[in-house]
């Protein structure tokens, strides 16, 4: 049995396997430009996160209806159970669907078809993160907060994603006002690519609960102390990581500082389909390359469900930490 995990960084959209690619562009008269799945996979092969982006939005021309979205979160759940997953907080990106015709409501809804019943279907809790693509306007993004309005039953928060460096949090400050203002929680993608400056701005500028990625704050020594002292979660997400140069090696990476040190650290899979592994790959990945205890990696665990949206069901988070506590690894 796994060890109980929650994933908090995990975008939907990652999560399509070229062979429910190659589904929906035939359910959906869409074709792609590989002539097969394993063509497709073969693709999964990046420089840098630009690289990843114009194939990550390449693929989601076969994304049209609700069916499709559920498809596409119920695959992802399914996978999550088998991996330990108790909840999931899950990133959407609907500029990147409303771009292409596709309406913020065939977005939701399909998710919300796969999230209602996936406590009875895979016994895993969920919340919904919708996510502004950073290399888009600001005015984009608060358009896109409008739209959502009718669906704010259903969206526990907001996120800032896509290519980082030049696009300052500060550039988003407005929009995240906006949504604090409407009760929305606030994290960010800060300190992946971007310097360690983005995420001080993340935190000061748009008052974010929790720090994506945040790898980078380990240059700025001040900041480390400041995330520790005010307990911010960082999501990381370590075969991403290195997938997207990053870092170089996974033996390279800053995890096992960042626990000495203190930070709360979660471990995370991003954009699993793309970057060869889920959440539990991950675990395994830098229990054996880095060399982590079993305690440390029962503190990640902790700290995943610590780190969670759940303060409007704490008994369920606490049932969640007693089976981390409980867990014994064989």
């Amino acid at each position: 049995m796994p060890l109980p995990k929650a994933e908090l960084h995990l975008h939907i959209e990652g999560t399509l396997e070229p062979e429910l690619a190659f589904m929906l562009a035939a359910r959906n008269g869409v074709e792609l430009p590989y002539p097969d799945t394993e063509a497709l996979r073969k693709a999964y092969q990046f420089e840098d996160l630009q690289s990843f982006l114009n194939l990550y939005y390449e693929l989601m021309a076969v994304l049209r209806t609700e069916q499709d979205f559920d498809d596409l979160a119920d695959a992802y759940l399914s996978r999550a159970a088998a991996q330990g997953v108790r909840h999931a907080e899950i990133f959407f990106d609907p500029q990147a669907h409303l771009a292409r015709g596709v309406s913020m409501g065939t977005v939701v809804e399909g998710l919300w078809r796969a999230l209602g019943r996936s406590v009875h279907s895979h016994g895993i809790s969920t919340r919904l993160i919708m996510c502004f693509l950073r290399d888009d306007s600001a005015e984009s993004a608060m358009a896109t907060l409008e739209a959502a309005k009718p669906y704010l039953d259903r969206i526990t928060g907001i996120g800032l994603d896509s290519a980082e460096v030049g696009h300052p949090p500060v550039k988003f400050r407005e929009v995240y006002e906006a949504a604090a203002g409407l009760g929305l929680r606030r994290v960010a993608h800060a300190g992946e690519e971007g310097p360690p400056e983005y995420i001080t701005e993340a935190l000061d500028l748009l008052g974010v609960e929790r720090v994506d990625h945040g790898l980078r704050c380990m240059e700025d020594p001040e900041l480390v102390e400041r995330l520790v002292r005010e307990r911010i979660p960082l999501t990381l997400c370590p075969l991403s990581n290195v997938r997207l140069r990053a870092v170089d090696v996974l033996a390279d990476h800053p995890l096992p500082a960042m626990i000495e040190a203190g930070l709360l650290c979660t471990v995370n899979s991003d954009d699993p389909a793309y970057f060869g592994g889920y959440v539990a790959d991950n675990y395994h990945a830098v229990r054996d390359t880095l060399g982590l205890s079993r305690e440390q990696m029962r503190e990640l665990a902790r700290n995943s469900f610590l780190a969670s949206f759940l303060e409007d069901d704490e008994e369920l988070r606490a049932r969640y930490l007693a089976e981390v506590a409980a867990y014994e690894f064989g």
